[in-house]
């Protein structure tokens, strides 16, 4: 797991990763919006945002490489509140598949590596130092 801490709030990061994950080019599968899905229910919680990303053409090389590992896509990003640092989680596609061991999901893998690095790329100048 791969998790950065932000100097920008929940909202802007999320606002950043939209953009990039469009421009990787990647599709945002699902966004879900957990702080306010528990505020329609009368719970308050801190910001947590789920974000689920993949492209149909990886889709269809994962399902026809092992079709039990369609349960690992689309890959997630995990935008969070932690007492009031935002934090940024995900794992890898390589740390996803390598259950698998099988070298055509390794090569998903790492046709998916770049493009999830531009993704994250438009967090670097808010990171902030571990």
């Amino acid at each position: 797991m791969i998790a950065q801490r932000l100097s920008i709030g929940v909202d802007e990061a999320v606002a950043r990763l939209l953009s990039s994950i469009a421009e990787a080019p990647l599709a945002l599968v699902a966004h879900i919006d957990g702080q306010a899905n528990a505020a329609r229910r009368g719970i308050e919680v801190p910001a947590d945002q789920l974000l689920e990303v993949f492209r149909p053409d990886f889709a269809a090389r994962v399902w026809a490489a092992d079709k039990r590992a369609g349960i690992d896509i689309p890959l997630r990003i995990h935008v969070y509140d932690a007492e009031g640092t935002t934090v940024v989680a995900h794992r890898p596609p390589s740390e996803i598949f390598r259950p698998y061991a099988n070298p055509e999901l390794d090569a998903v893998a790492a046709d998916l590596a770049p493009l999830f690095g531009r993704v994250f790329a438009s967090l670097q100048s808010v990171q902030l130092t571990q």
